[in-house]
Protein backbone atom coordinates (compact mmCIF):
# COMPACT_ATOMS: atom_id res chain seq x y z
CA UNK A 1 0.00 0.00 0.00
CA UNK A 2 1.24 3.20 -1.24
CA UNK A 3 1.48 6.35 1.35
CA UNK A 4 -0.79 8.18 -0.43
CA UNK A 5 -3.30 5.13 -0.54
CA UNK A 6 -2.38 4.34 3.82
CA UNK A 7 -3.16 8.34 4.62
CA UNK A 8 -6.90 7.98 2.06
CA UNK A 9 -7.58 4.80 4.31
CA UNK A 10 -6.93 6.59 7.48
CA UNK A 11 -8.84 9.80 6.45
CA UNK A 12 -11.92 7.59 5.23
CA UNK A 13 -11.65 6.07 8.71
CA UNK A 14 -11.80 9.23 10.82
CA UNK A 15 -15.03 10.59 8.48
CA UNK A 16 -16.76 7.17 9.05
CA UNK A 17 -15.97 7.36 12.58
CA UNK A 18 -17.24 11.03 12.32
CA UNK A 19 -20.44 9.58 11.12
CA UNK A 20 -20.92 6.84 13.48
CA UNK A 21 -20.55 4.18 10.86
CA UNK A 22 -17.65 1.97 12.36
CA UNK A 23 -16.39 1.39 16.10
CA UNK A 24 -13.90 3.41 17.84
CA UNK A 25 -12.21 -0.17 18.19
CA UNK A 26 -12.14 -0.35 13.81
CA UNK A 27 -11.31 3.03 13.56
CA UNK A 28 -8.15 2.56 15.85
CA UNK A 29 -7.47 -0.84 14.19
CA UNK A 30 -7.50 0.89 10.84
CA UNK A 31 -4.68 3.17 11.97
CA UNK A 32 -2.52 1.00 13.64
CA UNK A 33 -2.25 -1.47 10.88
CA UNK A 34 -0.61 1.51 8.48
CA UNK A 35 2.68 0.40 9.49
CA UNK A 36 4.50 1.36 6.71
CA UNK A 37 3.36 4.49 6.58
CA UNK A 38 4.41 5.39 10.21
CA UNK A 39 7.85 3.71 9.31
CA UNK A 40 8.48 6.67 6.80
CA UNK A 41 7.72 9.47 9.20
CA UNK A 42 9.68 10.76 12.20
CA UNK A 43 9.04 8.18 15.17
CA UNK A 44 7.12 11.45 17.10
CA UNK A 45 4.46 10.85 14.42
CA UNK A 46 3.92 7.81 15.84
CA UNK A 47 4.06 8.80 19.35
CA UNK A 48 1.34 11.46 18.87
CA UNK A 49 -1.04 8.97 17.46
CA UNK A 50 -0.73 6.01 20.00
CA UNK A 51 -1.56 8.84 22.41
CA UNK A 52 -4.39 10.35 20.31
CA UNK A 53 -5.69 6.87 20.02
CA UNK A 54 -5.46 6.27 23.87
CA UNK A 55 -7.23 8.77 24.54
CA UNK A 56 -9.50 8.22 22.07
CA UNK A 57 -10.00 4.33 23.26
CA UNK A 58 -10.18 5.50 26.87
CA UNK A 59 -12.80 7.98 25.74
CA UNK A 60 -14.95 5.73 24.69
CA UNK A 61 -15.73 4.50 27.71
CA UNK A 62 -17.77 7.66 28.16
CA UNK A 63 -21.07 7.87 26.46
CA UNK A 64 -20.95 11.77 26.85
CA UNK A 65 -18.16 14.36 26.49
CA UNK A 66 -15.88 14.72 29.40
CA UNK A 67 -13.47 17.45 30.22
CA UNK A 68 -10.68 14.73 29.64
CA UNK A 69 -11.93 13.35 26.73
CA UNK A 70 -13.76 15.47 24.26
CA UNK A 71 -14.25 13.27 21.03
CA UNK A 72 -14.53 16.04 18.95
CA UNK A 73 -11.09 17.32 20.09
CA UNK A 74 -9.37 13.86 19.71
CA UNK A 75 -11.04 13.82 16.05
CA UNK A 76 -9.97 17.13 15.13
CA UNK A 77 -6.70 16.01 16.81
CA UNK A 78 -6.15 13.01 14.34
CA UNK A 79 -7.58 15.20 11.52
CA UNK A 80 -4.69 17.77 12.11
CA UNK A 81 -2.41 14.90 11.96
CA UNK A 82 -3.22 13.39 8.83
CA UNK A 83 -2.94 17.01 7.15
CA UNK A 84 1.07 17.33 9.13
CA UNK A 85 1.89 13.62 8.25
CA UNK A 86 0.67 14.34 4.79
CA UNK A 87 2.50 17.53 4.40
CA UNK A 88 5.65 15.42 5.71
CA UNK A 89 5.95 12.79 3.53
CA UNK A 90 4.72 15.53 0.35
CA UNK A 91 1.68 13.68 -0.05
CA UNK A 92 -1.53 14.26 -2.00
CA UNK A 93 -3.49 14.20 0.91
CA UNK A 94 -2.47 17.10 2.36
CA UNK A 95 -5.66 19.24 2.37
CA UNK A 96 -8.01 16.90 1.40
Amino acid sequence: MSHDDALGAMRASLQALQQKRISIGSFCQVWRAQSSLLAALPPRYGQVMEDLLGRMEAGSLFTEESCSFSHEDLQTGLSTWLDKAAQQLGGRHANA
